[in-house]
C-alpha cells in the first residue's frame, strides 16, 4: 500500500527541484554570460509484480516505482550580442564543428547543440571561453566577458578574477583603458600602429563541455581538463571576439515559464496522492478494527 506513496513523495522532492531550476533561469533572464540549466529526471528500476498460488508463481508485470532529479545540465547554447560601448566589453560569437568520421562533413547538431550516433553515443558541440585565473591559481571559464582593469593594469572578470593571455598568464594592460583595443581573433592591437602586439586574450575551447561543472557567477570549471579536452583557441577555429559588446543570457523565456507551471502542476498532483494516502492511514488507524 505504501510504494504509491512514496512514489509520490519521490515525485514532490523531483517536481521541486525542477521548479527551483526554472526559478533560476528566470532570475538569470538578464545575466550576461548566463547559460541556461535543465534538469534531467529518470525512473527508478522497475519492480517485477508476481502472484503466488498454491506454490505457483505467475508474473503480473512492471510496476513503476518513481522518478528523481538526477542532474542538471547547462544549455551552451550562444545568447544574443548586445552592444555596451565600452571597451573592457567583450563577447564570443562562436560556430565551432566536429567532423563526421562516417561522411566526412560536418555533424549536424540539434537546436541544443547535440547529436546522437546510430550507436547511442551522444556528441556535443564544442564551446569558447574566456580564460580566468582564481586566487588559488585555478583555470576557470566564462562567457561573461564584461571585464574591467584593475589598478596595476591587471584585466579582471567581473567576478574579480584575473583574464588570462593565451599563453595562461594574468592579461596586463599597458596605459588607459580606452586605449584597449582588439581585433576579432582576440589579438591586443598597439594604440600606436593598429597592429597585434603580441599578446592574445585567452579563448578556451571545450570540445566536451559537457565534463565542465557550474561554479556560480556565471563560471564553470573542470575537474578533469583532460576529459573535458581544453586547449587554447587558434587561427582554425571559427570564433570571433566582439568588442564593446556583452553576451546576454541564452534563456527561453517561455520555455522555461510553461516548465515552472508544468512542474507546480505536478506538484500539486503528487502532494494530492500523499494526502489521500495520509487519510486512507489515518482511517486504518483510528477506526478500522474499533468495536
Amino acid at each position: 500500500m505504501l510504494r504509491g506513496l512514496y512514489t509520490a513523495a519521490a515525485g514532490m522532492v523531483t517536481q521541486q527541484r525542477r521548479h527551483d531550476t526554472a526559478t533560476q533561469n528566470l532570475a538569470n533572464l538578464n545575466t550576461t554570460g548566463y547559460k541556461q540549466v535543465d534538469s534531467v529526471s529518470h525512473a527508478f528500476p522497475e519492480v517485477l509484480i508476481s502472484a503466488m498460488s498454491g506454490g505457483i508463481v505467475k508474473p503480473v508485470g512492471k510496476m513503476n516505482t518513481g522518478v528523481f532529479a538526477e542532474q542538471s545540465v547547462s544549455q551552451y547554447l550562444q545568447g544574443d550580442l548586445i552592444e555596451s560601448g565600452k571597451p573592457a566589453d567583450f563577447a564570443l560569437s562562436t560556430d565551432l564543428q566536429v567532423a563526421d568520421p562516417a561522411t566526412g562533413g560536418n555533424i549536424n547538431f540539434d537546436g541544443s547543440g547535440k547529436y546522437i550516433t546510430p550507436e547511442g553515443e551522444v556528441i556535443y558541440r564544442p564551446q569558447a571561453f574566456f580564460t580566468v585565473q582564481d586566487n588559488d591559481g585555478n583555470k576557470l571559464y566564462t562567457r561573461n566577458g564584461s571585464f574591467r582593469v584593475g589598478p596595476t593594469g591587471d584585466v579582471l572578470s567581473a567576478g574579480g578574477f584575473k583574464v588570462l593571455d593565451s599563453n595562461g598568464k594574468p592579461l596586463i594592460l599597458t596605459g588607459p583603458q580606452d586605449n584597449l583595443k582588439v581585433d576579432g581573433q582576440g589579438n591586443l592591437l598597439d594604440p600606436a600602429t593598429g597592429r597585434p602586439s603580441g599578446t592574445k586574450i585567452g579563448i578556451s575551447v571545450v570540445t566536451r563541455p559537457q565534463e565542465l561543472v557550474r561554479d556560480g557567477n556565471g563560471v564553470f570549471h573542470a575537474e578533469d581538463v583532460e576529459n573535458a579536452q581544453i586547449r587554447f583557441a587558434n587561427g582554425t577555429d571559427n570564433l570571433q571576439v566582439r568588442q564593446r559588446y556583452l553576451e546576454n543570457s541564452n534563456v527561453d523565456a517561455t520555455k522555461v515559464t510553461v516548465d515552472m507551471n508544468a512542474a507546480y502542476r505536478a506538484y500539486e498532483a503528487n502532494q494530492k496522492v500523499v494526502q489521500i494516502y495520509d487519510s486512507s492511514l489515518q482511517k486504518a488507524v483510528n477506526e478500522v478494527g474499533r468495536v
